[in-house]
């Protein structure tokens, strides 16, 4: 018997080399990798050079040819690799050639195959691509709004790999997305003050983001599980409160958060993460939900040497906050009192609001976010008849989702059931588009001429009912701001 082939990328990367680590233990299928060859690189994979069922190819993801070296053959293609914020922030232009250029080559080789349809695509995007979902909209779906945080060039990048993706023609994908991966690296960037304290993050172990890769190479996936989109988090074990796990992460090494930080500088909104809903219907296929919260906090606390363990020595609360965090506060134009401090007005109204609600906000301890355990949920209306079986959707469902999002759907006709071929639609902004009602229905995507980088969402949810759901929680419909396609430059170039 032939033994199965995969080709997995990202492998010096978290989900990837987890992935790889449970491929190998398992024995039972040969796995190729694409790896860029820079020194750090070569060195990580040298712990691999013996591996028998390992083919490592020395490449780039954005040449087309290597690509193809690595799908020919293969049986499936697992795809986490991926260019991240905040560098890919930084640097839009390198994130779309990683993130959608790669996506688009896998595509194109799988295509390039002797039998396309044999080969399956698993593509990891991300939970970014919906944007802030602070309560009472914490519990979220696929199928919900895509919405970008404004500045997220990472999400804008994933959003566009993952309609490459779906909207390729292939019979086997899926397109994961990636929740926060918990590993035993702690963040130390000023991205984490980008969170408003109360975000709901449900997290997924590095050791349960491999393993769902590793079972997704399983020979017995039904065809249900293909075509589709979903959100991979941990379960109802694995959601926690970002101050909450800030405080239990922290207080592993000796560090008193609220010693060491103000609370004023977390931003409001303009984040991302959410409880899931649907996270349990991934797991019902790959069977990866292994870990908890907790495990994760065992594994940090086992990483600390025993003379820095907490209540082992005296820790400088002080110095950690002259010498760590005040600079990742506000010691870059990337920083949130950096823009508090420079009037960066774009900054401030996207994470803030404005000065003035920045001004209002207390001290630890004084008036806090309710916990969003104690807060009714809010359900998002996906604008047509969920209940209605998939089978016997029909152009007025088309039609019912179509108005709810502000547009037109403009085919006259559709075959009942079928949510693979291209339908036109028009948008409330006069756009006229093709897309296949799964990505619409399902996927939560909608017209790419809006879709960001450029965020005119106040706008957008004044026409758009289908995504105003998403944005009054926590905007007013008085504001009016546009952000241009360039408006990352702010910090690059201040």
């Amino acid at each position: 018997m032939t033994r199965k082939k995969a080709f997995l990328t990202g492998t010096t990367g978290s989900m990837g080399g987890s992935a790889l680590r449970h491929l190998l233990e398992r024995g039972n299928c040969d796995v190729v990798t694409l790896v860029r060859p820079s020194e750090k690189n070569k060195e990580a994979m040298k712990a691999y050079a013996a591996e028998p069922a390992l083919e490592i190819v020395w490449g780039d993801l954005t040449k087309y040819e290597d690509v193809l070296k690595c799908v020919t053959g293969a049986d499936i293609v697992l795809h986490p690799a991926a260019f991240i914020a905040p560098a890919a922030d930084h640097d839009p232009e390198t994130a779309w050639k990683i993130n959608v250029g790669s996506a688009e080559h896998i595509v194109k080789a799988i295509k390039a195959q002797p039998d396309p349809d044999a080969v399956k695509f698993v593509n990891i995007g991300t939970v970014a691509e919906t944007g802030d979902r602070l309560p009472p909209i914490h519990f979220g779906r696929t199928g919900d709004p895509l919405k970008p945080s404004i500045f997220d060039m990472y999400a804008c990048s994933k959003i566009a790999a993952e309609r490459a993706v779906a909207e390729s023609g292939l019979r086997q994908w899926v397109s994961c997305r990636q929740t926060y991966i918990a590993t035993a690296n702690p963040i130390q960037d000023p991205i984490m003050f980008h969170q408003p304290i109360n975000t709901c993050i449900e997290l997924c172990t590095e050791h349960d983001a491999g393993l769902l890769l590793a079972n997704a190479c399983a020979d017995d996936l039904p065809e249900t599980f293909w075509r589709r989109f979903y959100n991979i988090g941990g379960g109802p074990s694995c959601r926690v409160l970002f101050h909450e796990y800030m405080d239990s992460s922290m207080k592993i090494f000796g560090i008193d958060s609220k010693e060491v930080m103000e609370r004023n500088w977390f931003a409001l909104r303009n984040f991302h993460c959410q409880w899931f809903e649907d996270s349990g219907i991934l797991d019902e296929y790959l069977h990866y939900q292994s870990e908890s919260v907790e495990d994760h906090l065992g594994y940090l606390q086992a990483k600390v040497p025993a003379h820095g363990k907490a209540g082992a020595r005296e820790i400088d609360q002080e110095a950690i906050r002259k010498g760590i965090m005040e600079p990742l506060a506000m010691g870059t134009p990337d920083c949130t009192m950096y823009w508090i401090n420079n009037n960066m007005e774009m900054r401030i109204t996207a994470f803030f609001k404005s000065r003035e609600e920045w001004a209002r906000i207390p001290a630890w301890g004084v008036d806090m976010p309710e916990h969003p355990r104690n807060i009714q949920a809010l359900r998002l209306d996906h604008g047509y008849d969920e209940d209605k079986p998939t089978v016997d959707l029909d152009l007025e469902d088309m039609r019912a989702a179509a108005a709810f999002r502000g547009g037109t759907c403009l085919s006259k006709k559709m075959e009942t059931g079928d949510l693979f071929t291209k339908l036109e639609w028009k948008c409330a902004f006069d756009h006229n588009f093709e897309a296949t009602p799964n990505i619409v229905l399902k996927g939560g995507h909608w017209c790419p001429d809006c879709a960001p980088p450029g965020w005119n969402y106040d706008e957008e949810a004044r026409r758009n009912p289908f995504f105003a759901q998403v944005w009054y929680p926590n905007h007013d419909p008085e504001e009016n701001n546009v952000y241009p396609e360039d408006c990352w430059r702010d910090i690059v170039e201040p």
